[in-house]
């Protein structure tokens, strides 16, 4: 896949972002896409053929690496990327929708088309909750698949055809181990942006609408 386009989406939603939601991008991009591409990919690029069991019996292999690794890290890696990001697609949406409802009318209609108030607001946050909810699904995921973020150098298995309990080895534990610990400090980092910029925009519109309420009053 062309990860050009996730680039170009990001970039995007930038012009529309807060100052928290630039630094949300800069890290996903940077230290999650990039890293994802450049490093992350080449370690689990062998992931089966090096997974090492000490029986000969046909099909063992396969059934031991199926059952201790459903899904393989990287491509849910990967998939936590895509899905985390295609939430800002609905404020590059509702800006569009925006700026083609002023062509159509062939008024100005609103201050700034990108500006984060009214209904495009309401989109913003929408779309800050659903990336937020993504990440703690994808990190309990992660801990329920991995047993906890760990990655064994050894493990026991019994499943059937295998003959009887017998050893498999991992390839590259530790450093699957560095990077999956990576995964992890970066989703909690991008939490934490996202509410703390959910807070921000919540506050923010609170204190506005207080201040116009109270200047009714004064009135």
């Amino acid at each position: 896949m062309s990860w050009g386009f996730l680039r170009d989406l990001l970039s995007g939603v930038n012009k529309y972002s807060t100052g928290i939601g630039r630094i949300w991008i800069a890290i996903v991009f940077i230290f999650r896409l990039l890293v994802y591409v450049v490093a992350a990919e080449n370690v689990w690029k062998y992931e089966h053929d090096e997974f090492e069991c000490n029986t000969k019996q046909p099909g063992c292999e396969n059934v031991c690496f199926d059952h201790f690794f459903p899904v393989s890290q990287i491509r849910l890696w990967a998939l936590q990327l895509i899905i985390v990001s295609t939430p800002s697609l609905l404020v590059v949406f509702h800006v569009a929708y925006r700026e083609n409802r002023e062509k159509r009318h062939n008024q100005k209609l609103y201050r700034s088309a990108g500006q984060i108030d009214g209904g495009l607001l309401c989109t913003y946050l929408i779309s800050l909750i659903l990336k937020t909810g993504f990440e703690i699904v994808f990190l309990v995921l992660f801990y329920k698949l991995y047993n906890g973020f760990k990655v064994p150098r050894l493990v026991k298995c019994d499943m059937s055809p295998c003959p009887n309990a017998v050893d498999c080895y991992i390839s590259k534990p530790t450093e699957k181990m560095i990077f999956l610990y990576f995964l992890v400090a970066t989703s909690g980092v991008c939490i934490v942006l996202n509410v703390s910029e959910l807070s921000y925009l919540i506050f923010k519109y609170s204190v506005k609408c207080y201040t116009k309420t109270f200047s009714k009053k004064q009135q």
